[in-house]
């Protein structure tokens, strides 16, 4: 179904990026609304979701662990009505324990930031939705140990499971910003970032 653009209440700015990269601080930091498509992901029971080469777990690192259209159909009610009831996801428990209702309170943006933000950029764009889509990259021993440090932190997963996932990711990391290119989204370090997020909300409140 199309969207009436004329109409919105808001576009959205998809922030995506490694793991550990820096996107929540970052979306903290532009003190807009923040929407975290992290709590998109599939309950743990799903039987769609991706495994790991050997079956061994889950692979939670592939998109297919991540409800894409509820993701979609989130940020399409934040643009046309301003508000949308988000589910809470416990990634430690890998399941939502329930929802929220986010309000974006009059503002013409607001940023969606996850690591499968990049997956949604070209739907995003063919609704109209989109303000722009940025991917933060930057050193690969910088995000493993940042990324390291907060799973640990919030217990995601147990410790053994987050280092290796860890180094593959660390591994893999140059890969990733490359794929969330080829989707769209356009890498740089938070400077940047926040210099593109400052000039989108000043050509917003000029109306331009």
């Amino acid at each position: 179904m199309s969207v009436n653009t004329s109409r919105l209440q808001a576009r959205v700015i998809l922030l995506t990026g490694p793991s550990g990269s820096g996107k929540s601080r970052l979306a903290a930091r532009t003190g807009l609304p923040v929407l975290r498509l992290d709590d998109f992901y599939k309950n743990g029971d799903d039987p769609t979701l991706p495994r790991v080469a050997d079956g061994s777990a889950v692979d939670w690192d592939a998109p297919a662990s991540w409800d894409q259209e509820a993701a979609v159909g989130a940020v399409r009610t934040l643009c046309e009505l301003g508000s949308a009831r988000i589910p809470r996801y416990d990634i430690s428990l890998s399941a939502r324990v329930g929802e929220s209702s986010l309000c974006l309170e009059g503002s013409s943006l607001f940023v969606a930031e996850g690591i499968f933000a990049a997956e949604i950029v070209a739907r995003c764009g063919e609704l109209g939705l989109l303000a722009d889509a940025l991917c933060l990259r930057g050193r690969p021993l910088t995000t493993f140990r940042r990324r390291l440090v907060r799973d640990v932190r919030e217990a995601r997963k147990p410790v053994p499971v987050l280092v290796r996932r860890g180094w593959g990711l660390m591994r893999a990391e140059g890969g990733i910003v490359e794929r969330h290119r080829r989707l769209g989204a356009h890498p740089c370090a938070r400077d940047e970032a926040l210099g593109r997020i400052a000039a989108l909300r000043q050509r917003s409140a000029v109306g331009t």
